[in-house]
């Protein structure tokens, strides 16, 4: 075998892994975009935005968590449980 054909040969095998490389790191990139991971290069998350609650929010949510479950409580107490 000639050393041409050798290198030619050789470029074709490189070429193929080259191809099939790209395809996976195509399929990492593309999972970590589905999965809200994919990280601009100036350091900012693409995807979705983390929420943000008031503090005044928390205290109502938990304020009325806090009644649900007394009535709750208060229920079960008198026999009227679900359960």
């Amino acid at each position: 075998m000639n050393i041409l054909a050798a290198l030619k040969h050789e470029e074709a095998k490189l070429q193929k892994q080259a191809d099939r490389v790209r395809q996976q790191l195509d399929a990492v990139r593309a999972a970590r975009k589905i999965l809200g991971r994919e990280v601009a290069s100036s350091g900012k998350r693409i995807g979705k935005k983390k929420r943000v609650m008031s503090a005044a929010t928390k205290a109502k949510i938990s304020k009325a968590t806090k009644a649900r479950w007394a009535k709750f409580r208060a229920a079960k107490a008198k026999g009227k449980g679900r359960h």
